[in-house]
């Protein structure tokens, strides 16, 4: 079996410094991280995780909760996370809730998370009351637009002003009315509501009325909602010569149905998406898309996660942290 100190004999460092690269501790240069995980390599070090946990109490594992793996938006996130906290020396454990109320108070009760060092959760149906009256023995670090108490890291993305400034671009640019596809009409705390209330601020900014009848509310955020949303749009006689879509799945259905219907883009209408995911780039036309700072949120989520795992702030009030988001624009707008 090959040793620690094998590894360290053979990239010419100590035994303390082939401990702090394989259990991912800053303070190793990259020069010599490379050079140990060299050795690593070419001798087939593994590392005892077993041994480690009950030596350390940790895993080296951290999880991370998401309603559904369908959604490209959720896809991306989970790359993203898991390629910063391999960078971090952990590995990501992946769980699907479905966005039931049950999975989600199932993947945050104590038991489930005292296998991970930390987690990080995007919860759906449970509000800061379930989450108040839970006991945490674990650091958790929440995704999304669900309001959580303050003893628990939240970052969310800026869905009001992302949506605002999309809907302001259509308006700006000659579109005279705009739809919103996956709207909500009731103004709650939900991803679909916020970007439906930054929708309807950009038109009250230019003095501009909201036809209820073009807040299209949808089932689910799918390109089958999206392409009938559009369908049912034109179906039932509304003149729409923009289409906000809430995410870019949407967007994209909704590219789809202004096609067969024979409808320009963006001649005859424009198109814009949330998320700024990766395909929008290789759709007919390229999508215009806000970009919500996807980066930034996982490296900040894992950050704090880090932070806490440390033992570092505890007691203290955590201020939901908002990244910034930005118009993309592409060639499915003027």
């Amino acid at each position: 079996m090959v040793r620690m100190v094998d590894v360290a004999r053979a990239a010419g460092v100590s035994t303390m410094t082939v401990s702090n690269v394989v259990n991912g501790r800053p303070g190793v240069g990259p020069d010599t991280r490379s050079r140990v995980m060299q050795a690593v390599d070419e001798l087939g070090y593994e590392v005892n995780a077993a041994a480690r946990s009950l030596r350390t109490g940790r895993t080296g594992a951290i999880g991370l909760v998401l309603p559904d793996l369908d959604s490209p938006y959720y896809a991306h996130l989970s790359n993203r996370l898991s390629a910063g906290a391999q960078e971090r020396g952990r590995h990501l454990l992946l769980e699907r809730t479905g966005g039931t109320r049950e999975q989600e108070l199932d993947a945050v009760s104590f038991a489930h998370l005292r296998r991970y060092d930390g987690a990080v959760v995007t919860l759906v149906r449970l509000d800061a009351a379930d989450l108040d009256r839970m006991r945490f023995g674990t650091p958790v670090v929440f995704l999304g637009e669900s309001p959580v108490p303050r003893r628990f890291d939240h970052v969310m993305m800026d869905n009001v002003g992302g949506s605002r400034e999309a809907t302001d671009h259509l308006l700006r640019t000659g579109s005279r009315r705009v739809a919103i596809v996956g709207g909500r009409r009731d103004d709650t705390d939900d991803m679909g509501s916020l970007r439906t209330r930054g929708y309807r601020q950009a038109h009250a900014d230019l003095g501009r009325a909201v036809d209820p009848c073009l807040v299209v509310e949808t089932a689910s955020y799918t390109w089958r909602h999206g392409y009938e949303a559009v369908r049912s749009l034109h179906a039932d006689g509304l003149d729409v010569d923009g289409v906000f879509a809430v995410t870019d799945t949407l967007a994209t259905g909704a590219l789809r149905a202004l096609a067969d219907l024979g409808l320009r883009v963006p001649q005859d209408v424009q198109v814009i998406g949330f998320d700024n995911g990766p395909e929008t780039d290789f759709l007919v036309p390229r999508l215009s898309s806000v970009e919500p700072g996807n980066d930034a949120i996982a490296a900040l989520a894992l950050d704090l996660l880090e932070r806490r795992i440390r033992g570092e702030g505890a007691g203290t009030a955590r201020p939901t942290t908002t990244t910034r988001a930005h118009l993309v624009l592409r060639e499915s707008t003027r």
